[in-house]
C-alpha cells in the first residue's frame, strides 16, 4: 500500500527534527543574528492576550513561546505541541508542564479552546498549510489570535538571492560542524523556494476567516511576523 505523501513528509520532518533538536535553539539564534528572542517577545507583547489566557505553542520546538507567554501573563496556561518527542523532552526540561506530540493537521483539542496560537518557524514545514490553518482556526476561540514568526523571501530579487546564499552558507557550515552533514540545515532555504510571500500569507489568513491581519518585517523582509484575529 502506498503511503500518502503528507504522511511521508511528516515522517521525514520528525526524523530531521529529532536529529537537530539538541542544537535547535542555538541554530535559530545564529540564523537570526541573535534577534530571534526579541522578535518573539514582540509577537507576544503585541498580541493583547487576556489576563488568564489558554495558549497553544504549535510546532513549539523547545517551547520559546510558552516561556515568553508565561513571563508576560503569569496566570497563563500554555500547551506546547510538536511533531517530535525529543523536542518536547527538552521543553519539559525548561519547565513547560503541558506538552503534546501531535501533527498540526490533526490537533487533539476541542473547538475554540485557545485564546491564542503561536507558531515559530513552523509554517513552511507543515505538509499541508491549508489543512493546518483550518485546524488552528478550529481550536481558536472567536476573537482569539494567531501569531506567526517565519522565514520569507525578500521582495527584491537581489536581496532574495543574497538571502538564500546566506542561508545556504550558514546551513552548510553549521550542518557540517555540528552533525558532519552539510545539507541538514539547508532545509530552510529549500523550503523557502516554494513558500508564500508575506503578502500572500496575509491574504491566505483573510481568506481563512481572520481579520485585523498585521505584519512586521525583519532582515529586509527575510523574516515576517504576523498577527491575525479569528472572526
Amino acid at each position: 500500500m502506498k503511503v500518502p505523501r503528507e504522511k511521508q513528509n511528516s515522517h521525514l520532518m520528525r526524523a530531521m527534527f529529532h536529529t537537530i533538536a539538541p542544537h535547535y535553539d542555538f541554530i535559530t539564534r545564529v540564523f537570526s543574528y541573535g534577534m530571534d528572542g526579541r522578535w518573539k517577545r514582540t509577537g507576544v507583547e503585541r498580541a493583547g492576550l487576556p489576563e488568564r489566557p489558554v495558549v497553544l505553542d504549535l510546532a513549539s520546538g523547545t517551547g520559546d513561546f510558552c516561556t515568553l507567554v508565561s513571563r508576560h501573563r503569569s496566570a497563563a496556561k500554555t500547551v506546547a505541541v510538536d511533531l517530535t518527542e525529543r523536542m518536547l523532552r527538552l521543553a519539559r526540561r525548561r519547565g513547560i508542564p503541558h506538552t503534546v506530540c501531535a501533527d498540526a493537521g490533526r490537533l487533539p483539542f476541542p473547538d475554540g479552546l485557545f485564546d491564542g496560537v503561536f507558531i515559530g518557524y513552523g509554517l513552511r514545514n507543515f505538509p499541508s498549510l491549508s489543512l493546518a490553518l483550518g485546524e488552528i482556526e478550529r481550536v481558536t476561540r472567536p476573537g482569539g489570535l494567531l501569531v506567526s514568526l517565519d522565514f520569507f523571501l525578500p521582495a527584491n530579487r537581489l536581496l532574495r538571492r543574497l538571502y538564500l546564499g546566506y542561508l545556504y552558507t550558514q546551513g552548510a557550515f553549521w550542518g557540517f560542524l555540528l552533525h558532519g552533514r552539510p545539507r541538514i540545515y539547508t532545509y530552510i532555504p529549500d523550503s523557502l523556494r516554494s513558500f508564500l510571500s508575506i503578502e500572500d500569507f496575509s491574504s491566505m489568513l483573510r481568506n481563512q476567516g481572520y481579520h485585523r491581519v498585521q505584519t512586521r518585517r525583519f532582515l529586509l523582509g527575510g523574516i515576517g511576523l504576523h498577527w491575525a484575529a479569528k472572526e
